[in-house]
């Protein structure tokens, strides 16, 4: 897996191997697809990565019913004719809209992999003995898994939104908080956001 250097948006390349069996048969095309599910239960959480998970998994004592694997989206691919083996690439956008589950955990974590199961499935196309076009489904069972390294995530992101994060807010919310920027005469959203806090945790700190 690597990183689309010059993409204008975030885009992760996995690359996959595939090969057919008899090997000097020769496949005319090939239709593949892929979810990608994150295998959250086969890594483990440090007590920092718990409390950022939170607001996805709950409090750890309840981690036995909701940590199980999410589905982070679905990609495809096609391969023109090959005998033997080939490789694809499977692309896979990425966003760092922090509303969107795969973007909170990937950024709630603070390093090591993210265990990755991908469920195949598509078309297979190949010449029959008498040279007719035949098709065959790709099958259920084929599967592989693969640990991203978080690390190529994370760099994706600080190059693409350097020291930045997004947050969307209610329509209601931000009109609120637009006129209080107005009112106050605060030149961005940064200072909007720093002159709201202390009086949070004041509040929080008096309770």
């Amino acid at each position: 897996m690597e990183p689309v250097q010059h993409g204008l948006t975030p885009l992760l390349h996995f690359k996959v191997e595939i090969r057919n069996s008899p090997a000097a048969e020769t496949i005319q095309a090939l239709i593949l697809q892929a979810q990608i599910q994150i295998q959250s239960p086969q890594r483990t959480y440090d007590a920092g990565e718990k409390e950022r998970l939170l607001d996805i998994f709950g409090t750890p004592d309840r981690w036995g019913q909701t940590l199980r694997n999410r589905v982070w989206t679905q990609a495809h691919t096609t391969t023109g004719a090959f005998a033997g083996s080939t490789e694809a690439i499977l692309s896979v956008p990425c966003t760092f809209d922090l509303n969107v589950l795969a973007t909170k955990f990937f950024h709630a974590l603070g390093g090591g992999d993210v265990p990755l199961l991908f469920l195949f499935s598509g078309s297979i196309f190949y010449a029959a003995e008498a040279g007719r076009l035949q098709m065959q489904r790709i099958s259920w069972d084929k599967e592989c898994v693969y640990r991203m390294p978080l690390s190529v995530w994370q760099e994706l992101m600080h190059r693409l939104y350097p020291n930045s994060a997004w947050l969307t807010l209610r329509r209601d919310v931000f009109d609120r908080l637009c006129s209080y920027k107005r009112a106050g005469g605060l030149a961005t959203w940064e200072e909007t956001i720093e002159r709201l806090l202390p009086a949070l945790e004041m509040s929080e700190a008096a309770t």
